[in-house]
């Protein structure tokens, strides 16, 4: 783990930082599968009680996800922490949300984009 964190402070190097901050990009991550899930609910939903519910825990989520990563930099730059959890979230929406839990599907040249967007993550976190 150290080698992840050497672009950053020191203050990082810490076993309990290097548990918070990941803990917080996981959160991050989760959370923003969750609100643009309760967002496609809320787009298919055929009530205007069923919409709102949606649109509600979909908004709740999203305020998560923005409290978790203005945590988030306190420990990472702006430059990091931004693309990282962005293009990892982006890759649990598609691959999660839309495929598995939508059953949409994911065609080849999107899983090519997929694998740049890794490739991306990996370059930005490691610099």
């Amino acid at each position: 783990m150290r080698d992840i964190f050497s672009c950053v402070s020191l203050k990082l190097l810490s076993p309990m930082n290097v548990f918070y901050v990941t803990g917080l990009i996981v959160a991050n991550i989760f959370f923003n599968v969750v609100a643009n899930i309760g967002f496609k609910f809320s787009a298919e939903s055929t009530t205007l009680r069923g919409f709102l519910i949606w649109q509600v825990l979909g908004n709740l989520a999203g305020l998560i996800t923005v409290i978790t990563l203005t945590l988030l930099l306190r420990f990472l730059p702006l430059h990091i922490a931004f693309p990282v959890t962005t293009g990892l979230s982006l890759l649990c929406v598609q691959v999660l949300a839309a495929g598995l839990f939508f059953g949409e599907t994911i065609t080849s040249v999107q899983w090519l984009g997929t694998l740049l967007i890794v490739c991306g993550v990996v370059l930005v976190w490691r610099r």
